[in-house]
């Protein structure tokens, strides 16, 4: 068999247009060097989707298959692999740059890919590599958090507690030993966000600085901005510590006033998953290095999947279901889309 199905799109249209996603035949690829060939069994959808999807004008050329959360198993492997081998189980969130999860195989650099737990599911696995990268790189590279030290004294405020990387996020900076205050606004949302470790809630759909200070907070150590940046700019730069650390993931539309930061020295970073393996970064195998530890804190129990809603199998009709859910905006963890 020489033959594999993906499911991709050549106009960039809304997910209710049948044309949004559509399924093609294409070779199956053939690793070369560090690249190990993947059979996908489940993946998950995030924002970073629906953007690529919806936003873009003229028609592609060849159609263009995205999906950056995969839980499989390694088929092939270049001869320059070392670190897997066929029939290990794998898991990863892939590339920007290169063709994505919504396939049945996949091709992936070793060096961004982790060994899958062993004691869960494909849809509890499949939902998340693309989260934990980034919530374990803003917290622990961005913001520069010690996850070994006693942070017990410090605190931070994760805008938007209850999504995608909100919900591994809290986990995380929960079990850094931080006193956690998440965001959220709804009364489901609240009981995740305590459920994956939040010791306090604000809502942000209030004023984030009044919110904060009325927990007894007048200054935090941390910000981790997912969602709004430009909206929630100049409560950040208020509830921010004299030399404290900012992080956010891109999701700003208007230029930010870094400014505001000026007195109190505080810094600010991005967060992008992607930079690694976009520029083949020097350090890109800390990604391999990161997704195994996940796969242990998962295994172990000490953090736990995020997934929220699995649909079966990978097809057109349930990732366009997929897409929809995460395009309301109000979806709780992740939704898993698996053949398992």
């Amino acid at each position: 068999m020489s033959q594999m199905k993906i499911i991709g799109f050549t106009k960039h249209l809304p997910i209710t247009d049948p044309s949004s996603l559509e399924e093609f035949t294409e070779e199956i690829p053939t690793p070369k060097g560090h690249d190990l060939l993947v059979k996908i069994i489940a993946t998950s959808v995030n924002p970073v989707d629906v953007g690529v999807r919806g936003h873009g004008r003229g028609t592609l050329k060849q159609p263009k298959v995205i999906g950056w959360d995969a839980y499989g198993t390694v088929i092939q492997i270049g001869n320059q692999v070392s670190l897997f081998k066929p029939g290990d189980q794998v898991f990863y969130a892939g590339s920007f740059i290169r063709p994505g999860s919504d396939s049945d195989y996949q091709l992936v650099d070793e060096r961004i890919v982790g060994h899958a737990p062993t004691k869960l599911s494909a849809a509890e696995i499949g939902v998340m590599p693309l989260t934990s990268l980034t919530a374990w790189e803003a917290l622990f590279e961005r913001l520069r958090i010690d996850p070994q030290a006693d942070n017990s004294d410090q605190t931070i405020l994760i805008i938007n507690g209850s999504g995608g990387v909100g919900s591994i996020a809290t986990q995380l900076a929960h079990m850094a030993g931080l006193k956690v205050i998440a965001s959220a606004s709804r009364s489901e949302t609240i009981a995740w966000v305590k459920k994956n470790g939040a010791d306090y809630t604000v809502n942000h759909r209030e004023n984030l600085v009044t919110e904060v200070r009325k927990l007894g907070f007048h200054y935090v150590d941390y910000i981790l901005n997912l969602n709004d940046l430009d909206g929630h700019w100049n409560e950040i730069a208020e509830l921010i510590k004299p030399e404290g650390t900012v992080c956010a993931i891109t999701e700003n539309k208007l230029g930010i006033n870094l400014q505001k930061l000026t007195k109190k020295a505080a810094s600010f970073n991005w967060e992008w998953m992607y930079t690694k393996s976009y520029y083949h970064t020097d350090d890109m195998i800390t990604q391999h290095q990161i997704l195994d530890k996940v796969a242990d804190l998962l295994d172990n129990g000490d953090i736990h999947s995020t997934v929220t809603k699995v649909l079966r199998p990978i097809n057109v009709a349930n990732l366009k279901q997929a897409h929809a859910l995460v395009e309301t905006n109000h979806e709780i963890g992740k939704v898993a889309i698996s053949n398992e």
